[in-house]
């Protein structure tokens, strides 16, 4: 069990015991989106001021759809080190398992003994949507009342909670899936916090409507991109949580301002075959933008394209064993 903390923020020692956090240990820690968000700007933070490390994804790529992905970060200050662990598979007729399975495993920075391993499916969804919040909060108009989502799967509820905790201000949802069974699932869930749902007849209606937009779409065969940004208002914010390959690249240009996660990372948004487009490049990054750059205070289309950073990954894995200690939650396998 862990001896002593550090500090209010930091992991504690750690002894020989590994904690293990199923998904279901991972969704009885209740971490609020306050918390999630938080966190991850605070990560973002520490990289810019060279206080953690995250390498640039390595990927064994098995064909244009399928991948291997592992993710490695460290905190000397959080007394932390992690990989993540992701396999990008799709098989075809299997409904009721995740094409995205992933694991986390923790180490102590000091001694490299494994602490913990964590459900990774449950960590991405929190961490992704506390990042397309963290930047909201430098990018997106100061009280929008419409946000847009474009894919209703899992990463919509996570964005929903997400964005309604960051922008009370919120009051019209619009959803666009190919699933109207999943549209009504998330139109439900925004009823409930009190936003009006509109599931959108097509993106035209979605973008021209929503001061935010989030864009969830998975690659596919054959996915042409079909989001024109010359479609939304002069003021709005759109996440790329899928790195942007469904947004039309000759539009890109209709964005004041394109930003990603990390520019050592990554250079451009990805079109829809998965490769970068070349035509258009970020200028900014979230871990300048935490590190204290203002606020910009004219109107402005901004887009946030990203494909994960480790630092965030890092940042909530140690805030879901911080609270899983606390509460006790999650098994304690011997070594």
């Amino acid at each position: 069990m862990f001896s002593g903390y550090h500090d209010e923020k930091k992991v504690p020692a750690m002894s020989t015991d590994l904690l293990y956090l199923s998904s279901a240990d991972i969704q009885d820690l209740q971490i609020t989106p306050t918390e999630a968000r938080e966190a991850v700007i605070s990560a973002f933070r520490d990289n810019a001021a060279g206080r953690n490390v995250g390498l640039p994804k390595s990927i064994i790529t098995i064909d244009p759809y399928s991948w291997f992905i592992s993710m490695s970060s460290a905190s000397e200050g959080d007394s932390i080190a992690a990989v993540k662990w992701v396999a990008i598979i799709p098989v075809e007729g299997t409904q009721t398992r995740s094409l995205i399975n992933g694991l986390v495993c923790l180490s102590d920075y000091n001694t490299g003994a494994p602490i913990a391993v964590l459900d990774g499916n449950s960590i991405t969804l929190i961490r992704t949507a506390a990042m397309s919040a963290a930047a909201a909060i430098y990018l997106a108009p100061e009280t929008p009342a419409t946000i847009g989502l474009i894919g209703c799967g899992l990463q919509a509820f996570s964005h929903l909670e997400a964005f309604v905790d960051l922008f009370p201000s919120l009051r019209k949802i619009y959803l666009l899936s190919r699933s109207v069974r999943s549209a009504e699932r998330i139109a439900t869930a925004a009823s409930e916090k009190q936003l009006d749902p509109i599931i959108a007849t097509g993106p035209e209606e979605l973008l021209s409507q929503s001061e935010i937009v989030v864009s969830m779409v998975p690659g596919s065969p054959g996915l042409k991109p079909f989001l024109d940004a010359r479609s939304l208002p002069s003021s709005a914010f759109a996440s790329a949580v899928d790195g942007g390959r469904s947004w039309r690249p000759e539009t890109f240009a209709a964005f004041d301002r394109l930003v990603t996660d990390s520019l050592e990372q990554y250079t451009s948004p990805l079109g829809a075959s998965g490769t970068l487009v070349d035509s258009v490049k970020f200028e900014d990054d979230l871990v300048h933008l935490a590190s204290g750059s203002s606020r910009p205070r004219a109107p402005m289309r901004a887009l946030f394209g990203f494909q994960g950073f480790g630092v965030a990954d890092l940042a909530l894995a140690g805030l879901a064993i911080r609270k899983a200690r606390a509460l006790g939650v999650g098994a304690i396998l011997p070594r």
